[in-house]
């Protein structure tokens, strides 16, 4: 019986990955230059780095994008991406969370999102080269485990007239952003364009996205971060016509949003098993799912909870195993009172114990060296007595299986050189070394 559900569903999906384009033909997988290869080895204590393209974060600069010669853009382009990969190697890192879709456009090939504008500084002009599969072939002939990461729901950074103009220009090329193609579907909310979850068709949009990233890439794994329902109290998702729409048997609307993040989640992961099970999939939610004032299950905090705020159930996906690991953004320190981080650790180590969800931490890389009233210890002895404690907890329970750090452009600010220094020795081969000769010792 499960064999005939995943043969139906995999028949449905490509279905659906085949009927949605950006012209509503059947447009063929687009061809890509991405090698085929073996995917290194899932490590046995993941050592991982988030690295943002949105708005050239991390990679690539802004001063990159603007070079007038299209062969010196690509070389600088490509040779930054080189030198981190480099240094993450130096640094003992053996996992990247690479940022291919950081809105409604995407930094690979696909027949379903136009390319992003931090590569050339125009939404949909072609690069001349495919950064995704630069970065599989750079990264796994180094050992690094790749993870497209996935920003679901958000369309653009802001809602300016400029980047309005942008999408809508798309709407003579292929393929058309979303914007332009789909404009019911978007909302806006704490000020940026976004999908509304709770359109069926935009969930199923979002999984074929997937779909067409695995099949054409050999990723190790897709990662989705924490945006789900995002908004602010001064602008939020206005939904409520959806909710009318397709909230039947919902009494109250936090539920109904909750039950569509929980279908997203459902669909995407039934679909990397169905075409990739050896796919990862994971999600990076906020340290909080819930407080135990609200819900006896929850933590002993007093933080902003995922279940409340971004109506995101992420400890149910665990329960599941609808995910196949968790990267909890814990980015507080031991003592920050009203969310520590040794009993958020503590608690996510409770949650998964029963399950076969690894459990990942995400670390806050950039807080570290950075003066702070309500936690001075980021600060004190340049952060790296707060960051040794982490990372020594996160090591010491069995059912944390590794930590990431947000994110890769604080390994070269100046107030990070000591807590970069200490990953040099701990993550890096000096620090193996050591480990090892203490556990044989």
């Amino acid at each position: 019986m499960l064999n005939y559900r995943r043969c139906f569903f995999l028949l449905c999906l490509v279905c659906g990955v085949l009927g949605c384009s950006s012209k509503g033909k059947i447009i063929p997988p687009a061809v890509v230059e991405a090698p085929v290869r073996v995917s290194p080895a899932v490590p046995e204590n993941v050592k991982g780095v988030w690295l943002t393209t949105l708005s050239g974060l991390d990679w690539p600069t802004p001063a990159s994008s603007d070079e007038p010669s299209d062969e010196r853009r690509i070389a600088l382009q490509k040779q930054a991406l080189i030198d981190k990969l480099d240094n993450l190697v130096s640094l003992g890192v053996n996992t990247v969370c690479f940022q291919v879709k950081p809105d409604g456009t995407a930094l690979y090939r696909s027949a379903l999102l136009p390319w992003s504008d931090v590569l050339t500084g125009v939404v949909g002009k072609d690069p001349g080269y495919d950064p995704l599969a630069f970065m599989l072939a750079e990264g796994h002939k180094r050992g690094l485990r790749i993870h497209a990461w996935l920003n679901p729901y958000r369309v653009t950074s802001n809602t300016q007239p400029k980047t309005v103009a942008a999408l809508r220009r798309t709407l003579s090329a292929s393929p058309s952003s979303v914007y332009a193609l789909h404009p019911e579907w978007i909302r806006t909310a704490s000020d940026r364009f976004v999908l509304d979850p709770g359109i069926p068709e935009v969930r199923q949009w979002i999984t074929n996205v997937v779909v067409e990233l695995i099949n054409n890439y050999a990723v190790d794994g897709i990662h989705f971060d924490d945006y789900f329902y995002y908004e602010t109290p001064a602008s939020r998702l206005q939904d409520d016509a959806t909710y009318r729409q397709y909230g039947q048997g919902f009494v109250v609307k936090g539920d109904w949003r909750r039950n569509n993040t929980l279908l997203l989640i459902e669909q995407v992961s039934m679909a990397i098993k169905a075409v990739k099970p050896q796919v990862e999939f994971g999600v990076s939610p906020s340290g909080v799912w819930r407080n135990a004032e609200n819900d006896a299950r929850g933590s002993d905090t007093r933080g902003g909870a995922a279940y409340d705020i971004s109506y995101a159930d992420t400890r149910l996906w665990v329960e599941r195993g609808l995910i196949d690991y968790i990267i909890p953004q814990i980015y507080w320190p031991f003592s920050r009172e009203i969310v520590r981080y040794d009993t958020l650790v503590k608690w996510w180590a409770d949650v998964v114990r029963p399950t076969k969800t690894h459990l990942y931490i995400g670390i806050a890389l950039y807080k570290v060296g950075v003066p702070s009233q309500k936690e001075p210890d980021w600060a004190r002895d340049g952060g790296v007595p707060e960051l040794r404690r982490q990372l020594a907890l996160n090591e010491a329970l069995p059912e944390v299986k590794g930590s990431v750090l947000f994110r890769e452009g604080f390994l070269h600010q100046p107030q990070t050189v000591p807590a970069v220094d200490y990953l040099r020795k701990h993550w890096g081969k000096a620090g193996l070394i050591l480990e090892r000769g203490g556990r044989n010792g």
